[in-house]
């Protein structure tokens, strides 16, 4: 169990601009191996822009509240399904981890929120040059919220989430190193986003989730 042994043994508590756990090491060579042969599309082959939303189309969180499959532009989100799952045998098994109710119960008594009757979504990510992240708030519907790093082409250390105060000031950038990551619990103080930055070929991240909406993995 890497991701609840990283939370565990090789994580550490921030307090600002808001609660978070950086963690280190939360992958298995295999998990981080299908994260970087995933086909993800390129917006931007398809006469597509970034437009500052990770669904590409640019709707708000509030003007998305209750859309499980998060956004329209699913073509260039891949998400791990039941249906997929025989592609993703080693994520399937991470996506069990986090299933499992000692994982869930653990993360539960971190962050303050009952996971109990929640479900799991797990999304591989393939941000290409132009990809900027407006700051906002994760809607409510994610009771928490993680990216794990995977940095394999020795991109910026840079390419990590940008951290917010209220007033949308920028407090700190985690480090985009690979095998690294951080979660929180939504709030509605939990400003996050990346600004423009070079990407010089791609920055591959896992985005896990435990939300209160229907997915293909219920946990125990």
């Amino acid at each position: 169990m890497s991701f609840l042994s990283s939370i565990k043994n090789n994580s550490k508590k921030f307090e600002k601009p808001f609660e978070h756990w950086e963690l280190n090491k939360p992958l298995t060579e295999g998990q981080i191996n299908e994260i970087i042969n995933a086909e993800i599309d390129n917006p931007i082959e398809h006469d597509l822009n970034y437009d500052g939303t990770r669904a590409i189309d640019g709707g708000e969180g509030q003007f998305r509240e209750g859309i499980t499959d998060g956004g329209k532009a699913l073509k260039f989100r891949c998400f791990i399904t039941k249906e997929n799952s025989n592609n993703f045998p080693s994520l399937t098994k991470f996506i069990n981890e986090l299933q499992n109710k000692n994982t869930h119960e653990n993360i539960s008594k971190l962050i303050d929120k009952d996971l109990s009757k929640s479900f799991v979504r797990v999304e591989v990510i393939c941000d290409r040059a132009g990809f900027w992240l407006k700051p906002h708030c994760d809607i409510k519907e994610k009771l928490m919220s993680c990216l794990l790093f995977v940095n394999k082409h020795n991109e910026s250390e840079e390419l990590g989430t940008d951290f917010y105060d209220n007033n949308l000031n920028k407090v700190k950038t985690l480090p985009y190193r690979d095998n690294y990551g951080y979660f929180f619990s939504s709030g509605p103080n939990t400003w996050h986003g990346m600004e423009k930055k070079e990407i010089a070929k791609e920055r591959r991240c896992l985005q896990v989730n435990y939300v209160s909406f229907q997915t293909d993995w219920k946990v125990d």
